[in-house]
């Protein structure tokens, strides 16, 4: 990169006739210059806020001082992008590689956002059972249903896992129904993780156990033990979640960046305009 900018030449030349603050304020911004054409976009900051503070009479100085601000923003957003792009490409792939384990369930018509689910708990596969079944939205949101159909009801609004004296339970959900089908009492009750009492990071820490005692909550209590198909559903969409939340936050972060970007550039344009 070049040694000396056109800013700083204005300065360089002013240099032997400056005396006391001013001369330290020049020098201060030609090392913050050099800091920027090294790319320690850190130290620039540093050095550039030292001119504000340290010499607030240098006005020369502050003014080129505020102008490779700019330049600083500018550069230190656009390395942030390309590590977010290169970052997504990551992402991606891994997405794309679990991707086709799951069925991804959505009604244009009305969803906008769909849910994935584990094939082996689709609905239609899993009639008239007891089980834990989980869903992972397109944003990566996992959730998890407790869902009994039993003789008569026991009113069930949370569920229990556990591994002899390790367990795991959620609070009582805020959201829970009871139905019919075919005459039989249905029940389900939805969590969402992060308010599932640790449930689910139970399961994915346990997904190599084939006896998770699981209990429907209620006024009265039903025991079973989870298949081995509901454990591996439950802790592969835990993975699928998080790869597709890390996709989201990465999103975001580069709206941010972009945002900054068209916002730097613009006042860069009103600067050379002036």
């Amino acid at each position: 990169m070049k040694k000396t900018s056109l800013l700083a030449l204005p300065l360089l030349l002013a240099l032997a006739g400056c005396s006391g603050d001013e001369k330290k304020a020049d020098e201060l911004y030609l090392r913050a210059e050099a800091s920027f054409a090294e790319g320690d976009y850190s130290r620039a900051k540093l050095q550039i806020d030292s001119i504000r503070s340290l010499y607030p009479k240098a006005f020369e100085a502050r003014k080129a001082g505020i102008k490779l601000m700019q330049q600083v923003d500018l550069a230190e957003q656009r390395k942030t992008l390309a590590y977010l792009d290169s970052l997504m490409t990551l992402r991606q792939a891994s997405l794309d590689s679990i991707a086709g384990s799951f069925v991804l369930e959505k009604d244009t018509a009305y969803q906008e956002e769909g849910n994935y689910f584990y094939p082996t708990q689709v609905v239609e596969k899993n009639i008239g059972r007891s089980f834990l079944r989980g869903q992972v939205s397109e944003r990566g949101e996992m959730s998890l249903t407790s869902i009994y159909s039993g003789g008569r009801n026991i009113h069930h609004t949370a569920v229990k896992v556990s591994i002899g004296d390790n367990f795991a339970q959620t609070p009582p959900s805020a959201d829970s129904y009871e139905t019919t089908d075919l005459g039989r009492p249905v029940e389900k009750a939805d969590y969402k993780q992060g308010s599932d009492g640790g449930v689910i990071a139970f399961i994915a820490a346990n997904r190599d156990k084939k006896n998770i005692r699981l209990e429907f909550l209620g006024d009265r209590k039903y025991v079973t033990t989870m298949r081995p198909d509901d454990i591996k559903a439950i802790a592969s969409l835990s993975d699928l979640a998080r790869i597709l939340s890390g996709i989201e936050e990465i999103k975001e972060k580069q709206n941010e960046a972009n945002l900054k970007i068209r916002f730097v550039t613009r006042k860069i344009e009103e600067s050379a305009a002036e």
